[in-house]
């Protein structure tokens, strides 16, 4: 007894001092306590959070980055690698932007740039103050406002996972993935007003691998938009509304974009918003293309535009809606898609007279319209979609008329 007793008592020993040694790899960083940072709303944390940033990417060990909780000010940083040694930044606080949009020169607050093995998380939030900003001339009517900042960056990360924050009241996108591999946006919460104009709630663009989970999405803009070059994304459990919807695109607005591919997004749930799950793609203007992107299990509620194709797409009369779009868009598929319509056109699939769409498949849609406009429409152009299971209303039923509402 007393032998079995000892080995107990020393592998209990070795055990504790084994988690010890783990807990003692990585450091921890306090903004407040080491780098004199002030929750005091006049204090910048652009300076203390930079330096802890310093010594963080400079270290050979694993590092937390801790932002306490409390209400900062912060007027612009930019986080860059590479790093020693994976990285993470706890965010428990409330760090706010400068509410002027003229306290920036360029058009980012929080950047996160050239980074290996880093997660963001915590209970706390980004907020970019916009609201001075939705009423800026030019913007009230959803015009292009790219001079405007985007509340936080991640640029060219691999292996990053963002968790459990939220981001508010962005001047313009709220989150923009751009050359990214293997990045996890998880119980992320962003929050805008719905007439907060371009103000999306994640964009990905030339990104490869990323993954939005269990989201909750309220905005003036798209909840999440994809944009060229992203491939292998994989969108779940998101919800969305207010907002535009989960679109991919636009598509074609400029020279040399790259290819869309391998696209998922199951399991979301779409309140009042004025798209439901879309493709859309520039009237005219140049080529590209856009593959194997798939909508599953979608319900939507109260949406004005649930299922939609729109190859006509012409924000602010900006292009030629006469002219045909250049994107070739193919092996596409809405499965499993029921709710509540806002408008009759329920399912709309305005493909390209040039390049019409190629194996698309409606499967088990039903969608019902009960306003005094109906009945509930599914409208198809230069589009010929396999259809399977129940379909309410019954596909591509109605043409499409001469000149199609535009959509936003």
């Amino acid at each position: 007894m007393a032998i079995n007793f000892i080995v107990v008592c020393t592998v209990s020993i070795i055990l504790n001092l084994f988690l010890a040694a783990m807990q003692a790899q990585v450091v921890a960083l306090d903004v407040v306590a080491k780098f004199g940072a002030k929750a005091d709303l006049n204090t910048d944390l652009s300076k203390p959070l930079l330096d802890a940033w310093k010594e963080a990417c400079g270290s050979t060990t694993p590092t937390t980055i801790l932002i306490p909780e409390g209400t900062y000010l912060l007027s612009q940083a930019t986080l860059e690698g590479p790093c020693k040694a994976p990285i993470e930044l706890q965010l428990e606080g409330n760090v706010k932007a400068p509410a002027d949009p003229k306290a920036f020169k360029e058009p980012k607050w929080v950047s996160f740039l050239h980074i290996e093995n880093f997660k963001l998380f915590g209970g706390g939030a980004f907020d970019g103050q916009g609201t001075t900003s939705y009423k800026r001339e030019g913007c009230e009517k959803h015009d292009f406002c790219s001079n405007l900042p985007i509340n936080v960056r991640f640029d060219f990360l691999t292996n990053a996972m963002v968790q459990g924050i939220t981001l508010r009241d962005s001047k313009q996108f709220h989150a923009n993935v751009l050359g990214c591999k293997n990045i996890t946006f998880e119980h992320v919460t962003v929050s805008a007003p719905k007439d907060s104009p371009n103000t999306d709630g994640i964009h990905i663009g030339r990104s490869d691998g990323v993954k939005i989970i269990d989201t909750d999405i309220k905005t003036g803009d798209d909840c999440i938009s994809i944009g060229d070059g992203a491939k292998n994304l994989d969108i779940t459990g998101v919800t969305c509304g207010p907002g535009h919807g989960i679109s991919i695109g636009s598509l074609g607005k400029f020279a040399n974009e790259e290819p869309v591919e391998g696209i998922k997004v199951s399991k979301c749930t779409l309140t009042d918003t004025s798209n439901g799950v879309r493709i859309k793609t520039w009237a005219g203007e140049f080529p590209g293309t856009a593959s194997d992107m798939h909508f599953e299990d979608i319900t939507v509620k109260n949406v004005s535009c649930p299922v939609l194709i729109d190859q006509k797409y012409c924000p602010w009369n900006k292009c030629k809606m006469d002219a045909e779009s250049n994107v070739k868009l193919s092996n596409i598929s809405f499965k499993n898609i029921h709710g509540t319509a806002a408008l009759p056109e329920v399912v709309k699939l305005v493909c390209s007279g040039i390049f019409p769409c190629e194996n698309v498949e409606l499967a088990d849609i039903d969608i019902t319209f009960s306003g005094p406009d109906g009945p509930a429409k599914s409208e198809c152009k230069n589009v010929k979609p396999k259809v399977t299971g129940k379909q309410n209303p019954v596909a591509c039923s109605t043409p499409v008329p001469a000149n199609p509402t535009p959509t936003v």
